[in-house]
């Protein structure tokens, strides 16, 4: 495994000699902006193995995405490698259905120090709720970004991370979302604590998130990526751009329906993806609203 390799694939050429907030910055927004959040090797007949090698294999080298335990600890390795004060954490997503926080974690995010200040840094979490910016470990401060406004609560110890969601545009000439539900203008993502982890705490949830029938990851065919100015987004046959700030607080949504040649096209043109294995597309309609429900 080599930092420079790792670099040219998320297309990074700037300097990474001082461990400093801009530079982890644009290190961040290279890696989300290369590198989907996919599911795709659960639906290829793959197995999912969370250890550095393999995924830097995959990643790396086979120009795949992944999903949050694969792209972070990935990230977690590049930037513990070139000197980043860096930890794992554990998180509890927030399921909209339940009203609740999952009672397991369920999802690995990473907090970096830099001069005093604690960042949380998470290239996993996909699609229109993805921050494009470090996120300043700070109680009640709303943080805008490009993707909208986030910010964290904290209570009790427990930290909780949420985003306020813009409206959404779609043209006439647009498919209307199937799933779409209207959640109001707060949507929850996950909690968690501060409490330092390591990748050996999520191999049971690696397994786990591949076996169960009831997981949404085993229901939904899912790759998403971040654009310069919004997101691509595939789940099963439905593929939507998303442009954030289109109009005054409102994206842009424009969604086609493609067939199963359009989606093989599609992952390579939109995703750069090309698989190994037959892709077997799913999308099981009329799911609670999860992490792809931005359409």
């Amino acid at each position: 495994m080599n930092i420079q390799e790792y670099f040219a694939r998320i297309s990074y050429d700037g300097s990474h000699k001082d461990a400093d907030l801009q530079t982890l910055t644009a290190i961040f927004q290279h890696h989300i902006q290369a590198i989907p959040f996919e599911n795709l090797s659960m639906h290829c007949g793959e197995t999912i193995e969370l250890d550095l090698q393999s995924i830097y294999n995959k990643i790396v080298r086979k120009k795949r995405g992944g999903w949050c335990l694969e792209s972070n600890y990935l990230l977690f390795w590049a930037l513990q490698g070139i000197g980043y004060d860096i930890c794992i954490l554990g998180g509890n997503s927030y399921d909209p259905a339940e009203k609740a926080y999952t009672a397991h974690i369920n999802h690995i995010l990473l907090k970096v120090e830099i001069k005093g200040s604690s960042y949380i840094v998470d290239a996993g979490f996909g699609g229109a709720y993805q921050a494009w910016q470090p996120v300043m470990l700070i109680s009640g401060k709303d943080q805008p970004q490009i993707p909208g406004i986030f910010r964290f609560r904290e209570d009790n110890g427990i930290w909780y991370f949420e985003k306020v969601k813009r409206k959404h545009y779609i043209p006439k000439e647009s498919d209307p979302p199937t799933d779409a539900t209207d959640m109001g203008n707060i949507r929850k993502l996950y909690s968690f604590t501060l409490k330092p982890r390591h990748i050996d705490d999520f191999q049971e949830l690696n397994t786990y998130l591949q076996v169960s029938p009831d997981n949404i990851l085993r229901k939904k065919s899912i790759c998403t990526l971040q654009t310069t100015d919004g997101i691509y987004a595939l789940v099963g046959w439905t593929f939507t751009e998303m442009k954030y700030n289109y109009m005054e607080d409102t994206d842009l949504l424009q969604i086609t329906t493609l067939t199963d040649e359009e989606v093989e096209k599609t992952l390579k043109e939109k995703f750069n993806i090309v698989l190994e294995n037959k892709l077997v597309p799913v999308n099981i309609r009329g799911l609670p609203p999860n992490i792809v429900d931005m359409i």
